[in-house]
């Protein structure tokens, strides 16, 4: 086949051409196809961006996800290494797909910073659709989070079938008690 080596693996050049035949014009600055990031609505507020996870978020969310103080009260409590990061940012993504609702990423609009992850979760073994949020700790305390999760939950009742909405919050978490 024109364009393989011997050892039948794609050249640059028959790749190059896959993806172009797959999604034409897929080069976009956030490496996904823009077919794919437009299934992911962007929300704006008065001082945040809620928009899908790209791959240059990666840096900044492994570096919150390993921050144990931040992830104290999130999940079983443990931190994750930069591999489970990105597995968890595509699982966000990959969330809007399977149930039409997710995690956005948080960007504010002011200088174009990651602050985190806000949105909503309903895993088939979770009792209800939940809204949580995770913020890198120099965003804490400024309102970011209930900012967030205000326009999550409105996205929830325009967007949404109705149904049950919780929040899972664990104990000691004052913070996220507001």
């Amino acid at each position: 086949h024109e364009g393989a080596t011997h050892l039948g693996i794609a050249s640059d050049h028959v790749i190059e051409s896959f993806r172009n035949d797959l999604w034409p014009g897929y080069k976009t600055s956030e490496g996904m196809p823009p077919e794919l990031l437009a299934q992911i609505p962007v929300v704006e507020t008065e001082r945040l961006v809620l928009r899908a996870f790209r791959s240059a978020d990666l840096d900044a969310f492994a570096a919150m996800s390993a921050d144990a103080e931040v992830m104290r009260f999130i999940g079983s409590g443990e931190t994750l290494d930069r591999n489970m990061a990105w597995r968890n940012m595509a699982g966000f993504n990959g969330h809007w797909t399977l149930k039409g609702c997710g995690m956005w990423a948080i960007e504010r609009k002011s200088d174009g910073a990651f602050l985190g992850r806000v949105g909503l979760h309903h895993p088939p073994y979770w009792p209800a659709l939940e809204a949580g949020w995770t913020l890198v700790r120099t965003a804490w305390g400024q309102g970011y989070a209930r900012e967030g999760a205000r326009a999550a939950i409105d996205f929830a009742h325009r967007a949404l079938p109705p149904q049950r909405l919780v929040s899972f919050i664990r104990p000691g978490n004052q913070r996220s008690v507001k």
